[in-house]
């Protein structure tokens, strides 16, 4: 097999990871359920960076910023497959109508957080989200 050929046919095309971010919710058993989470893709970064970049006027001259917090939530939303932070039943149950919203209500910071470097890690940014946030 040639070097391009292993390029052109990468081993793994869709990452997921179930990881366990509390223990305040639990099956029937009693035991915490894991939330399934998946890789995200630079394509898929480069697009959230983009719904998260801001326009803003610094002594008149526009410049563009990135939301660190907007960025956060989409990466989260984006990377989590269950629980599914998009469905109606989930924004209803969290008194919410933007998705975006569901897991800061539903999780503690330090879960938040979690949550956060888990996705990161797993999308091959060993530093985490909070360097990600500051490329």
């Amino acid at each position: 097999m040639s070097k391009l050929s292993a390029f052109l046919h990468p081993a793994a095309t869709h990452t997921e990871k179930e990881v366990v971010i509390s223990d305040r919710f639990l099956d029937e058993q009693g035991q915490p359920v894991p939330f399934k989470i998946r890789a995200l893709t630079q394509e898929e970064n480069d697009q959230i960076t983009k719904q998260a970049t801001r326009q803003i006027k610094v002594n008149g001259q526009p410049l563009e910023r990135l939301d660190s917090t907007d960025y956060t939530r989409r990466v989260i939303v984006a990377a989590t497959v269950e629980p599914d932070f998009r469905a109606k039943e989930m924004c209803d149950a969290y008194g919410v109508l933007d998705p975006l919203l569901v897991p800061g209500k539903m999780l503690f910071s330090g879960e938040y957080a979690k949550l956060g470097r888990e996705i990161m890690a797993l999308s091959g940014a060993e530093n985490g989200l909070e360097d990600e946030v500051k490329n």
